[in-house]
């Protein structure tokens, strides 16, 4: 049986679209980057998004998993993420319906994602520490739009 909290995250399955795009690190600065994620309940207690971003023609294609579960214990959300690098990191997150959080305070960078929630769309953005959270800069911004 789904806990009231993990229910709410019913509002984050589904098949989505993907953009990403003003991200720092792409030229041109405009360039938009497509892709696809799904999100999809493992049993009650988790739900798995995976996210694939296309690579340019004859490039990598990036992948990406998070795994949102919950600590009642602790009354909050947690965030598994690992991409096709090998990289893996522990997020704190907050939901609630309307307002979608990933928040992680690591000693190699400070990374949190803030999203906008709506039925048929995730509007958010990216934004990374390198000074403990002193400075903030976005990364990219990530749009989820229901498939």
């Amino acid at each position: 049986m789904r806990s009231e909290a993990m229910e709410r995250l019913d509002a984050l399955v589904g098949s989505w679209r993907t953009t990403l795009s003003d991200a720092w690190f792409l030229e041109p600065a405009d360039q938009e980057v497509p892709g696809e994620a799904t999100a999809e309940w493992l049993g009650d207690a988790f739900v798995v998004v995976r996210w694939t971003m296309e690579g340019e023609p004859g490039g990598a294609t990036s992948k990406m998993v998070l795994v949102l579960g919950r600590s009642d214990a602790n009354d909050a959300y947690t965030a598994l993420y690992h991409d096709e690098r090998g990289v893996c990191r522990v997020f704190a997150m907050t939901f609630d319906g309307t307002r979608w959080t990933l928040n992680r305070e690591d000693p190699d960078m400070f990374q949190r994602f803030v999203a906008e929630v709506e039925p048929d769309r995730i509007a958010g953005r990216w934004e990374a520490s390198e000074d403990q959270g002193v400075n903030w800069r976005k990364d990219f911004d990530l749009v989820f739009e229901r498939a």
